[in-house]
């Protein structure tokens, strides 16, 4: 079997890895670059390889750093079987859709601005339609259900604990009457957390590709939710707007049920909260429908108490209009809006209105990719550019990552310590190089059998 590396290589962002393996092509993520804007248009656009002829797609989850892209890899000639759980069919279902949207709305903005500087207009990368047509490429599968997806290849889904419906993708593999297990981890969650079920363990690995988000970094202890945020309490206390990018599903629910416990649970002020995402709504529902993905206290609640995403001082934003309307809206309040690293959607339109402001606070409560406007928010550049113009940054910008999805560095260890077999070789990928590097030498440490690579992007490797 060969793997050629094409994304979330020494970065975070664009994952996806194609498989060679008894003359089939299998495509392992086709996620959405997200970085500089020419970077990202020019590498979202183009594959470099032939999508019409790739036989089948196997998708960790539904972010779209993971699945973004296959609206277009369906618009250039791929037809085959898109392989995922049953949880990131229907998570994937609504954000394409909602991707796709956002893409056209924010098209049609920009080909204002150009059209007033005599500059031609630019197309989306796909259309709602595309996005549509997709998503009945998927074959939906049961944690733990091995299922032939070529020939030769027998796919197993086991729970990352990420977001809803994530998986790792164990690859039974036959070929030239040698057999072997391939795991790929996607995205590893922290384990403990609130709402979703633990990471899986996995058992005779002989090659493993593993995430490295935060490979030399640890995250802040679980306990530490937003009102024990002394910003977040001194911003509303002044009257002024926390404005929280977040990703519209996995996060948001988390950061709702947080202010939820807090604000019901009398250790922080009620004040108004405002999640600006159409996915909102949509998102809990598919959550309603996925018990197979939470943990007991969830599930128990869930099934008795109603829906933790629900609070009386709560509003879910759907029309564009409300949207507007929150810009001129006085604080205090909590505005949560995707995306989470700020490249997209409404949540670039809050920033454009309330960066600005002292009063205000932003605050990312998740990674954001090197050269996205969540980072250089996070860096402290000043001025910064949205929509194509440069904005003067007066509120406050902070981080929270104690709600982060990821695994740290220890609890990456832990996890690959849970990874049992004679693993002979290990690639290190989704995170950025210096991330990725640390991340290799500790596992050097820990597996001194194993080769340790950490891929660039376009590397090939052989695996057998």
């Amino acid at each position: 079997m060969q793997i050629q590396f094409l994304g979330a290589t020494r970065t975070t962002t664009g994952s996806m890895y194609l498989l060679t393996v008894n003359g089939q092509r299998i495509l392992l993520e086709c996620g959405l670059f997200q970085g500089r804007r020419g970077e990202s248009i020019e590498r979202n656009q183009t594959f470099p390889f032939d999508p019409r002829q790739v036989d089948v797609a196997i998708l960790s989850h539904a972010h779209i750093d993971h699945c973004g892209n296959l609206p277009n890899l369906h618009k250039q000639g791929f037809r085959g079987n898109i392989y995922c759980t049953f949880a990131t069919r229907d998570l994937a279902a609504i954000l394409l859709s909602d991707s796709a949207h956002i893409q056209q709305s924010d098209t049609e903005f920009l080909n204002k601005r150009r059209a007033r500087r005599g500059e031609p207009p630019v197309a989306p990368l796909y259309s709602v339609h595309e996005a549509e047509q997709v998503v009945r490429q998927f074959v939906a599968v049961g944690y733990e259900r091995p299922i032939p997806v070529a020939d030769g290849v027998t796919a197993t889904f086991l729970d990352a604990g990420h977001i809803l419906g994530s998986a790792q993708v164990v690859l039974d593999v036959r070929e030239n009457g040698r057999r072997f297990r391939y795991l790929f981890t996607g995205d590893v969650g922290r384990g403990g957390d609130p709402i979703l079920r633990d990471p899986q363990p996995v058992e005779d690995v002989d090659f493993l590709q593993i995430e490295s988000t935060y490979g030399n970094r640890l995250h802040e202890a679980r306990g530490v939710d937003p009102c024990s945020f002394q910003d977040v309490t001194e911003t509303l206390k002044e009257g002024g707007k926390v404005i929280i990018p977040a990703f519209a599903v996995g996060r948001t629910q988390q950061i709702v049920y947080a202010l939820k416990r807090c604000m019901e649970g009398g250790r922080m002020a009620t004040a108004p909260v405002f999640v600006d995402s159409p996915l909102a709504v949509n998102a809990t529902e598919v959550f309603r429908l996925h018990p197979e993905c939470f943990n007991e206290t969830t599930y128990e609640f869930l099934l008795h108490e109603g829906s933790p995403f629900e609070m009386a001082n709560l509003t879910y934003i759907r029309n564009l209009e409300n949207s507007k309307q929150l810009n001129e809206k006085p604080g205090p309040m909590i505005l949560i809006s995707a995306s989470g690293m700020a490249e997209a959607g409404r949540i670039r339109h809050h920033l454009r209105n309330s960066v600005g402001d002292p009063k205000n606070l932003v605050l990312f409560v998740g990674y954001c990719a090197e050269h996205t406007l969540g980072a250089q928010l996070l860096a402290g550049r000043n001025p910064v550019n949205i929509f194509g113009e440069p904005v003067e940054v007066r509120a406050r910008v902070r981080s929270m990552d104690a709600l982060s999805g990821h695994a740290d560095r220890n609890e990456l260890l832990a996890h690959l310590d849970h990874i049992q077999g004679s693993v002979r070789k290990v690639f290190v990928v989704h995170g950025e190089e210096d991330q990725s590097l640390a991340f290799a030498e500790a596992i050097r440490t820990r597996r001194p059998q194993a080769e340790v690579t950490v891929p660039t992007r376009g590397q090939i490797e052989e695996v057998a």
